[in-house]
C-alpha cells in the first residue's frame, strides 16, 4: 500500500489541533487533535512511499513506534485516505493508459469522496469498463445520456432507436448537426464513440449469441415520445422484468423532466406498478391513457434543450450511482422538475399488490418472516452489492462531521 491523502478533498486548520478536510456538508470531516510532528507527517503521505518507508521517515520526525501505522488507520478508516496503487489488477491497468486515466481523473476524484477504502474508487473506475448499459430512445434526452455514459468511461453503451434524425434531435453532446438525415440508432452509437475517453482503442464487436450474452447490467428507457414518458407502457420492460434486469425511466414531457423510477425487478416498483396506483388514486386515468396512446403522435413535441439536458444529467447521474453499486434516490421513486420553477419533486412508486411482478408480495415475505432473513424471489443482475456502503456508518474516534 502507498498511502495518499485523497487530493479531492481541499483542507484546512480550524486551530492549531484541529483540521477540516472537505468544504461541503456532505462530505466535510474534521479530525484531531493533530500534533505538530503528526501534522508534518501528513505532508508525506502522498502516494510515492509505502509503509515501510513512512515508518522510517516517522521515525526520523521522532514519533513513537508504531504512531504511523495507526495514523494511517486512522485516516483510512475516517475514509480520508487512497492507495496510490490499488485497484487490482484492473486498476493497475487503468493507470497504464494514461491519456484515459487523464480524461477520467476528474471522474476518479469524484468516486473517492464517494468511497471509503483505499484503491476502492479506481477500482469502481475500473469496473466501469467492463459494464454493458443499453439506452432505449436516441431523441434530445437518450442520445446526450448515452454520451454521458460513455464519457464516464462505461464500457459499452448500445442505443436502440428508429427511423433518421431529425433536426428538432440534435443537441449539445448528443446528434450533431451533421446526423440530420442519418439513421437515428447508428448516429447515437457514433456519438457514443466520440465522447468515449479511450475511443481510439474501442472496436463497435459483434454482438454476442444469446447463449453468450452476459446481458446488460442496465436497460434505461428515454423515450421520445411524451406519452411514454409520462405513462410508460408496462408491457415494455416485461423482458426486462422476466430476465431481472435493472431498469431506469427518464425523459421529458410537456416541460417537465422526468427521472426514475429506477426498476429492481421484484424488489421494486415498476411501470406497472405506477400505472395500478394512479388509477387507484383516479378512476378515470386507464380511460385518459388509452386516449393518449391512441392519439395521433406530434412530430415534434415541447422538449426545451436546457431541461433535456438536466433530464439527461440527472438520469446519468443515477445511472452511474448505480453501476458503482449504490442506491440512488431514484429506486423506487420518480424525480420530477417543471418549467419554470425546476423544483424536484419526488413521487414514490410502491409496489402495487395486483401487479404481477411480484415486489408487492416480495415486500410482504419479508415483513412477515420470522427467521429474519431476506427472501430472495428472483435473481436480479446488476452490479454487485459487495461494493455499496452504509452511509451513516460509525466514524472512528476522533473523527466527527464538520459543520460547515
Amino acid at each position: 500500500m502507498h498511502p495518499m491523502m485523497k487530493p479531492a478533498f481541499r483542507r484546512g486548520w480550524r486551530d492549531l489541533n484541529t483540521v477540516q478536510f472537505g468544504m461541503t456538508p456532505a462530505h466535510a470531516l474534521t479530525l484531531g487533535p493533530i500534533d505538530t510532528a503528526t501534522g508534518s507527517f501528513l505532508e508525506l503521505l502522498n502516494g510515492t512511499r509505502g509503509l515501510p518507508l513512512l515508518r522510517d521517515e516517522g521515525h526520523r520526525m521522532d514519533l513513537p513506534d508504531g504512531h504511523v501505522d495507526a495514523v494511517v488507520r486512522g485516516l483510512a478508516g475516517a475514509g480520508l485516505l487512497d492507495d496510490a496503487r490499488g485497484g487490482g489488477p484492473a486498476g493497475a491497468a487503468l493507470r497504464e493508459q494514461k491519456e484515459t486515466l487523464d480524461r477520467l481523473h476528474p471522474d476518479l476524484a469524484s468516486l473517492s469522496l464517494a468511497t471509503s477504502e483505499p484503491g476502492e474508487a479506481i477500482d469502481r473506475l475500473a469496473a466501469r469498463r467492463a459494464l454493458r448499459v443499453q439506452i432505449r430512445g436516441a431523441g434530445r434526452v437518450g442520445a446526450v445520456l448515452a454520451s454521458l455514459l460513455s464519457g464516464a468511461g462505461v464500457g459499452e453503451v448500445d442505443v436502440c432507436d428508429g427511423g433518421q434524425v431529425e433536426p428538432w434531435d440534435v443537441a449539445p453532446g448528443g446528434l450533431p448537426a451533421e446526423s440530420v438525415g442519418e439513421r437515428r440508432d447508428e448516429a447515437a452509437r457514433q456519438a457514443v464513440r466520440r465522447a468515449a475517453p479511450d475511443r481510439a482503442r474501442r472496436r463497435t464487436r459483434a454482438r454476442p449469441s444469446p447463449v453468450d450474452d452476459p446481458g446488460f447490467s442496465l436497460v434505461v428507457l428515454a423515450p421520445r415520445d411524451d406519452v411514454a414518458v409520462h405513462t410508460p407502457d408496462p408491457g415494455v420492460a416485461d423482458p426486462f422484468l422476466a430476465s431481472g434486469t435493472p431498469h431506469l425511466y427518464c425523459g421529458v414531457v410537456e416541460g417537465t423532466a422526468v427521472v426514475g423510477p429506477l426498476v429492481l425487478p421484484g424488489e421494486t416498483g415498476c411501470a406497472g406498478c405506477l400505472h395500478r396506483t394512479r388509477a387507484d388514486r383516479d378512476p378515470v386515468w386507464p380511460r385518459l391513457v388509452a386516449q393518449w396512446r391512441s392519439g395521433s403522435t406530434r412530430p415534434v413535441g415541447p422538449c426545451d434543450l436546457t431541461l433535456s439536458a438536466t433530464a439527461a444529467g440527472l438520469a446519468a447521474a443515477h445511472a452511474l450511482a448505480f453501476l458503482d453499486g449504490g442506491s440512488p434516490s431514484s429506486t423506487g421513486t420518480r424525480w420530477e422538475a417543471a418549467l419554470p420553477g425546476l423544483r424536484w419533486h419526488a413521487l414514490p412508486v410502491p409496489p402495487h399488490p395486483a401487479c404481477p411482478c411480484g415486489a408487492a408480495r416480495r415486500g410482504k415475505e419479508e415483513h412477515i418472516s420470522t427467521d429474519g432473513r431476506r427472501h430472495e424471489t428472483m435473481a436480479v443482475q446488476r452490479p454487485s452489492t459487495q461494493r455499496r456502503r452504509t452511509t451513516d456508518a460509525a466514524r472512528p474516534a476522533g473523527t466527527w462531521r464538520a459543520h460547515v
